[in-house]
Formats: structure tokens, sequence, C-alpha cells
């Protein structure tokens, strides 16, 4: 047995938990796979697997369109799933939950109906020096397209957000906040409840992106108090092609409809159309039904293990991970935030972040290499990339052993 496993304080049942991962039993070029790149996105448990192969066999139907049985049975089960959404995150009502295909889409939907609405010509729309590309692009557009500036809260050597610097860019001018609640390069947690209430002071809305937090914590988005909340299924151990977004219902019903079509109608007439009331005003067309139904799976999963038993073991997992890379010469990790999720970026003097991963990769080792859609965040740090490895509860101290090993391996071959 590792003396390593001394050190874990956590209690989960690995062996089960692994167990429910079928693709975790695979070899990769000979080895056993060690699965780094949950930040992108995270494996699925056999129960998300079978309710999507139970849609299809048993249940395939349209929902809120017909009056047989099929459709019956699964409309009720998908709007079970948004109450399983709602009552995970805590909001108010569900239909302030809007199913969309991912963080990409529900970011793309408030920058877009909001702009058409609430800014013009010289407003301004604060985000964070680390955001990933899809909390900064759609930003970027509105902006482009109305005349409106984009503000950028900067962060220190740590990569932790400077929040006096963030005070004095909030002005009469800031029509919306949009920041990330953690870190997909850096793992850094900011400090979203301060970033919400200093924009209220103003009247200010604020858009968290929560694709890296939500497997990874609890989020009560009342007791956040924020005005919008978006995150994937996929990198929730659920279904790709598939998040959602929370608004507060009065940000939703001030709001323009983003697509428009089927489902998403009361009345129409070729003179004039009247939109239906939430949460159908924003889901246009046929839904990813089994998606909505998986991911509701994989978030009833998680809590019957517990978010405070996971939060707590992937910690002990950065902690172990940090304290080994630290020890390789001439590493350097890339956001050394006080309070961080578990997710390492680091560079190798000399090397580049791609070489290194595809010597792990022969290893059996998955990480990511690149910019990690950061690239302003690369151009801050002056480094082209860096390597992630992104931890979640089903990684075991064991495979970071092996990591370390195949990273020492891969180093001494560069050199």
């Amino acid at each position: 047995m590792s003396e390593a496993k001394t050190i874990l304080k956590t209690s989960i049942d690995l062996k089960k938990i692994r167990a429910d991962f079928p693709i975790l039993s695979r070899k990769v070029n000979g080895k056993s796979l060690v699965y780094f790149d949950n930040g992108a996105t995270a494996q699925k448990p056999q129960q998300v697997i079978d309710a999507i192969d139970r849609y299809y066999k048993e249940q395939n139907a349209n929902i809120h369109r017909g009056v047989h049985t099929l459709s019956q049975e699964i409309t009720i089960a998908y709007e079970n799933s948004r109450s399983t959404i709602q009552k995970h995150l805590n909001a108010a009502y569900s239909h302030e939950i809007i199913f969309t295909s991912g963080t990409t889409e529900s970011i793309n939907l408030v920058a877009t109906s909001f702009g058409k609405k609430f800014i013009s010509q010289g407003d301004e729309i604060i985000i964070s020096e680390m955001e990933h590309h899809s909390n900064i692009l759609p930003w970027q557009v509105v902006c482009e397209e109305k005349g409106a500036i984009l503000k950028v809260i900067p962060i220190n050597d740590s990569g932790e957000l400077l929040m006096d610097e963030y005070k004095k860019l909030l002005s009469d001018r800031t029509k919306i906040v949009a920041v990330t609640h953690i870190s997909n390069t850096l793992g850094t947690i900011n400090p979203v409840k301060e970033i919400i209430e200093l924009a209220h002071a103003k009247n200010i809305p604020v858009l968290i992106d929560g694709a890296q937090a939500v497997p990874h914590t609890s989020v009560d988005v009342q007791a956040l108090d924020c005005d919008f909340y978006v995150f994937s299924g996929h990198k929730l151990f659920g279904p790709t092609g598939v998040g959602i977004l929370y608004g507060k219902e009065k940000w939703l019903n001030e709001l323009p409809p983003y697509q428009v079509g089927g489902g998403t109608i009361k009345t129409v007439t070729f003179e004039k159309t009247e939109y239906a009331d939430l949460p159908l005003k924003f889901e246009a067309g046929t839904p990813h039904i089994e998606g909505g139904i998986g991911l509701a799976v994989a978030i009833d999963y998680i809590n019957e293990i517990g978010l405070s038993k996971i939060a707590a073991y992937e910690h002990e997992l950065l902690l172990y991970a940090t304290e080994a890379l630290q020890k390789i010469e001439g590493l350097r990790i890339i956001g050394t935030a006080k309070n961080k999720a578990s997710v390492i970026s680091f560079v190798v003097d000399g090397l580049h972040p791609f070489d290194i991963g595809t010597i792990l990769d022969q290893l059996g080792i998955a990480v990511r290499t690149g910019h990690h859609c950061t690239q302003p965040l690369m151009q801050c740090y002056e480094i082209q990339g860096t390597v992630r490895a992104s931890f979640a509860f089903y990684n075991t101290i064991e495979e970071i052993d092996e990591f370390i090993i195949g990273l020492n391996r891969a180093i001494k071959m560069l050199k």
C-alpha cells in the first residue's frame, strides 16, 4: 500500500465509484487509463449511460406535443429533470431553469438577448482576465454591435482577481458583469458572492460562468443572489450537448427570445406572434431530451456521494499533486491562488506542453495541453500554453504517482 494513502482524510468508496465508470477500465496504448482531463469533459457513470439507453429503447417520443402515452411519459420525465436541477441549484422556480446546449449557448443567449434590449453605445460590460473564450467572445460581439466598451478585471501573479481594481471599474455606465466562478486554467475559485454584492450595490446584474464549479462544489443561486448562472452537463458527469441557464424570473421575463420557432409560442398569425411563458420562451425546437434526463441522473449520482465529500477528497488530491509537482526541477505551476479547485496548470523550462502531453499519452495518461481557450490569460503570463491536469472524485493517489513518474520520464526524454 502506498504511504500516500495515509494522508487521505476523506472517506469515499473509491472501489465502488470507479466500478460505476466503465471507461476507467480500458487500456490506452497498453496501459491502464489515467484520466486527468476532467476540466475538458468528465466521464459518465453507468447510471447516466443506462438512462440514455433506456430513453431510446423504451421512451423515445417528442415532448410537450403529444397526447399519446410515450409523449406524455417522456414529457413528465423531462420536466421532472428540470425540477431536479432547480432543487440542485436552489432556484426559486423550475421555470427559471432553461435547457440549452451548454455553457457556450447559455452565455450567448444572455449576451444576445440582454445586449439587444439593454446595451447602448458607450455602455460598459465587465469580464475578467481569466475568462474562457466562451465568456469573452459573446460580449465582444455585443460591444462591436452596440458600440459598448469591454472592461477587464486584472489578476495578480497568483491568478487571483484584483478586487480593488474591480471596484474601480464599476460605474454608472456598467450594464452587466460576467465572470467565471472557477477558472478552467488556473483553478482559482473567485469570490463570486462579493463580486455580485458589489455589482448589486449599483443595481448591476451579474452572470456567473459555473462550468468548472458545479462538478466540484455545491451552488446555491439564491444565496449567491446571482442574476444568471450557466453550466454544461458534460463536465458534471452528464451527457454532452446539454447545459443549463439559470436566470432570475424577473430577468428572463424582461429578455426577448434568443431563438424562435416551435415550442416558443402561444399563438401565431401572419400579423403577430405571442410568445410562450417561461421556460418555453427560450427553448425553441426539439430539445436534447435524453440529455436533460441524463443530466438529472448525473446530479442525483453526485448528490448520493455528497458534494461536500467530493470537494474535500478532490482538495486532498490537489494538495498531494501540487506538492509532488513542486519537487520537479524547472517546473512552474501557473495559478497559485489560496483558494483553488482541483486543477493544476504548469510549464517546464525549455519544453513544449504538446510534447509532454504526447509522451504522457503513450503511457496511458490523459492531460490537456495548449491555451485551454484562455489565450488572453496566456498572454498575461507570457506563455504559449500549459500542461493541465484536472482531477475528479474517481481519480486516485496512485494515479497521481503514475502521472509524476510519467512526467519525469517525459522530461528526461525531451531534455
